[in-house]
């Protein structure tokens, strides 16, 4: 009798999300009344799941605090969300890839000027004739084209979610294509910057990047609940909202997926709980001391240029200024925001039935009441 009562919870839901949104409650938490738009904030959660966003995490801090969940865990089983699950962080990733690199310039052992291939001497080819520097590499301007990929798209990589391709395999099919412009020209924004940073920090220090990060960042911070799969292992440990996304016209779980090609760069897993202790205890200058400390607030002049180190970039919502970074893998799609005093922070993970897609809509539903008031 149980197996048939999900089946047919399960069913629902699936066409619940079909037709429109299911009026399932939400868990909100409140402090201090003078915290955001709070009934914008339970308004955004009301109704999950539906069509666009199957659960919601959202966590506002600074002064006051709020934090709220809604939606289910599994839509097989119709399983309420978890409001502390871990999730894909995507390319905030980046935040953490930046802190481990400006904390070796710190120390001396990483000069940002310095030509990358200082550090990794077999990286660049002939073809480089101009040499990129490692702050080039920070704020995306170091002209590498983008890597080797399984599938530019959810609905490409989908069939090859549990192929392994390596962070090298991705850097040599970048290089092999030579530069996209010569270092400093412009920005574009993307991986393959932060995937060479992550070779940087393993050639400086002798280590690997991910025990670099948790040793510099996740373990002083307290952040119990953040790791990084272990090589191509596809799954998400620990407890966790399922994620889909919109395939042929159905709902495909696209949770378990191999993200080695995205490492440094990109595949962390965390909680919004230890993303708001990163963005508080670095925006505090707990994580990287100044003058490094700037690069994450310092956009490059030059034409088009929109972010600073980390994939940082600077918004006016609602007359504050806020600086942000989102992150996207197939049906998690994150974002870290705060004013620089830290006088509001938000932190959320919206398991998104098109992550990768744009991610205003989220944004403008889930983000922007934070900084109403």
């Amino acid at each position: 009798m149980r197996q048939r009562t999900r089946t047919v919870l399960a069913a629902a839901l699936v066409l619940g999300l079909a037709a429109g949104p299911l009026a399932l409650p939400a868990v909100a938490h409140l402090r201090l009344p003078a915290v955001a738009d709070a009934d914008a904030l339970r308004a955004a959660l009301t109704g999950l799941p539906d069509r666009d966003v199957t659960a919601a995490l959202v966590r506002v801090g600074g002064d006051g605090a709020w934090h709220g969940a809604a939606g289910v865990r599994d839509l097989r089983t119709g399983a309420p969300v978890l409001e502390h699950g871990r999730f894909r962080a995507g390319s905030v990733t980046k935040v953490v890839t930046a802190a481990v690199v400006l904390q070796l310039a710190a120390e001396g052992r990483v000069d940002l000027d310095a030509p990358a291939g200082a550090y990794l001497p077999e990286l660049l080819t002939p073809a480089f004739e101009k040499p990129l520097t490692v702050r080039q590499l920070l704020n995306f301007t170091s002209g590498l084209r983008p890597g080797g990929s399984l599938g530019d798209t959810v609905e490409e990589g989908y069939p090859h979610r549990f192929e392994t391709l390596t962070p090298q395999e991705v850097v040599a099919a970048s290089i092999a294509r030579g530069p996209a412009h010569a270092p400093g020209e412009r920005q574009e924004y993307g991986n393959i910057h932060y995937t060479v940073l992550g070779m940087l920090i393993e050639e400086v220090t002798g280590d690997t990047y991910e025990h670099q990060a948790a040793t510099r960042v996740l373990r002083p911070l307290g952040m119990r609940h953040t790791s990084f799969p272990d090589g191509p292992d596809p799954r998400v440990r620990g407890p966790h909202n399922r994620g889909y996304d919109w395939l042929d016209g159905r709902l495909a779980d696209v949770t378990e997926w191999n993200m080695s090609d995205r490492w440094a760069a990109g595949d962390m897993i965390s909680t919004t709980a230890d993303l708001e202790r990163l963005i508080t205890a670095l925006f505090g200058g707990k994580v990287v001391p100044e003058p490094q400390l700037e690069e994450f607030f310092t956009v490059p002049d030059v034409p088009g240029a929109a972010v600073a180190a980390g994939g940082m970039a600077p918004y006016e919502v609602n007359g504050r200024k806020v600086w942000g970074k989102t992150g996207s893998r197939p049906g998690y799609q994150t974002v870290v925001a705060a004013t620089r005093d830290l006088s509001r922070t938000l932190v959320y993970c919206v398991n998104s039935t098109d992550a990768k897609g744009d991610a205003m809509g989220n944004v403008r539903r889930f983000a922007f009441p934070a900084f109403n008031r």
